[in-house]
């Protein structure tokens, strides 16, 4: 359709034209960059930390830790992930469950597998929360309790936690996750090698089309839905590069809150978890570099990129949207009240590079992205689009994202090696290609809408980002045992190394 436009509107199209072109191009090449970055960060950590590091003395070095749970109406999972992390190989855990004020069994369920007791213990208020109801404790496993506490979201479930973690470090684990069983002990390295560590993270991979039998994974495979695919194919982009490659400038600036180890008393001195946000993980993370860099103490945000934590991708649309709407609101709820981080003086690469970043391309981006498909789509309907900007469109928006969605494939199955099999890999490189056509520019709408949601002052329909579960990679004996713990033998062979035995310093100064 040949249609004739005003001189100002056909400049306006044109304009939005080379400026979708521009962000695009800019983006990507941006993102090339942190994947050569992953790239040599990954082969080094193999290097150093790879099958052979924990040693079978080391135990004796590692810190306590308190797993937190925070749990929202999980009564079809939250059996199932506690005995998970009872096989964990750690010398000395506790694990934490908060029942958020659950309408459904999830209580009840937890009361029943583990024989919890109501216990009466001291709760020390040191972050406010809502009112606890009662902490349980069990008469089978003496490193598991329950705090029961009246609704108040994930953020106020995990500072709830905080209150009643016995140990300096605390870990969050989302209630439909499964570890594996060494994941503790290597996300837990950061914090010895430097002892100024306040917080690390491990990479998080889609369970969908996996085997779990009771609470154990004992079988890695792919999701039977393409969208999950979509977003196994996303994880691998987002983990083995995208958070990979800020680490080493210490410009982390998110830990995902499916699995992420804090150091406690610093977490207290930020004021804990933000009730009033979305993205309760990352804008602690934000804020902790903030605070951190005012007060121009050393500190180190580090990403650990072999400890993995499984959890359940959404295979429906409705269940994605809603999620990926939260994850943008929660991403513009961190960013825009700490802009103070962006160039401070001493903001270092996290104040001067990965914050911009942030919030050009991944916040505001979507605007940019929306507006620039519907200029494209507009200019082809009138016929101003030449077919060699039309090549340079694709080349921009597509072509580069399938280089870079494959080029995560690669890095995955060069270094942990998870998806073995000639049949696996071709699925992930179908998805990987596939995506680019229609899932991620319905990606950009729905981040746009988040986007909209937080400039209105809307909040979501839930406080937890709730998906619709399928839990068909469970597969539990309701007369199954949990395997007795054995805290002293790791899995892998020894090599020597060495740690510091000091936890990070308060009162240290730069």
């Amino acid at each position: 359709m040949n249609l004739t436009l005003s001189p100002g509107a056909t400049a306006a199209l044109e304009w939005m034209q080379w400026l979708f072109f521009t962000y695009f191009i800019c983006i990507n090449l941006a993102y090339l960059a942190l994947n050569y970055v992953s790239a040599f960060s990954i082969f080094r950590y193999m290097r150093g930390h790879g099958l052979h590091y924990l040693l079978k003395n080391f135990t004796s070095y590692q810190p306590p830790v308190t797993i937190l749970v925070p749990a929202f109406n999980e009564e079809d999972s939250i059996v199932s992930s506690v005995h998970s992390l009872l096989r964990l190989n750690y010398p000395e855990f506790e694990i934490l469950v908060v029942n958020d004020g659950s309408t459904d069994a999830t209580l009840s369920e937890m009361v029943r597998a583990f024989e919890l007791s109501e216990f009466p213990e001291a709760y020390r208020k040191r972050l406010e929360t809502k009112p606890v109801r009662g902490i349980y404790a069990s008469t089978r496993h003496p490193n598991v309790r329950l705090v029961d506490k009246l609704n108040g979201g994930k953020a106020d479930a995990l500072n709830a936690g905080v209150n009643c973690a016995r140990y300096p470090l605390f870990c969050v684990v989302d209630a439909d996750s499964v570890l594996q069983q060494d994941s503790l002990g290597r996300i837990v390295q950061p914090f010895l090698e430097d002892s100024s560590t306040v917080a690390a993270g491990g990479v998080i991979r889609v369970l969908n089309g996996c085997t779990v039998r009771d609470g154990r994974l004992v079988g890695v495979d792919l999701p039977n839905s393409m969208l999950a695919r979509f977003q196994l194919v996303e994880y691998l982009r987002a983990f083995l590069f995208g958070r990979l490659g800020w680490s080493p400038f210490n410009a982390l600036l998110i830990i995902s809150g499916a699995f992420g180890m804090f150091y406690k008393e610093r977490v207290i001195a930020v004021g804990g978890y933000n009730p009033g946000s979305v993205g309760e993980d990352m804008e602690l993370v934000v804020r902790m570099h903030r605070q951190l860099r005012t007060e121009r103490r050393p500190y180190r945000i580090s990403f650990v990129p072999d400890p993995i934590c499984w959890t359940e991708a959404p295979e429906d649309l409705g269940s994605l949207k809603n999620q990926r709407m939260r994850w943008q609101q929660g991403l513009a709820e961190s960013l825009f009240p700490n802009m103070r981080l962006m160039f401070q003086r001493n903001g270092g690469a996290v104040g001067w590079i990965a914050f911009p970043f942030m919030l050009v391309f991944e916040c505001i981006g979507p605007v940019i992205e929306v507006v620039g498909y519907a200029s494209i789509v507009t200019l082809w309907l009138f016929g101003l689009v030449s077919p060699e900007a039309f090549a340079v469109f694709l080349f921009a928006s597509v072509g580069l994202g399938v280089l870079l969605s494959v080029n995560a494939m690669f890095l995955e199955e060069l270094s942990f090696h998870l998806y073995p099999r000639p049949r696996q890999q071709l699925k992930i490189f179908i998805a990987a290609v596939l995506e680019n056509f229609g899932y991620r520019q319905m990606n950009s709408l729905w981040r746009l809408m988040g986007l909209v949601r937080w400039a209105t002052g809307r909040k979501g329909k839930d406080q937890w980002g709730e998906i619709r579960r399928r839990p068909s990679w469970q597969q539990n004996d309701p007369q199954a045992q949990p395997a007795p713990v054995v805290h002293n033998a790791p899995s892998r062979d020894p090599a020597p190394t060495q740690v510091p035995a000091k936890m990070p310093n308060e009162d240290s100064k730069s």
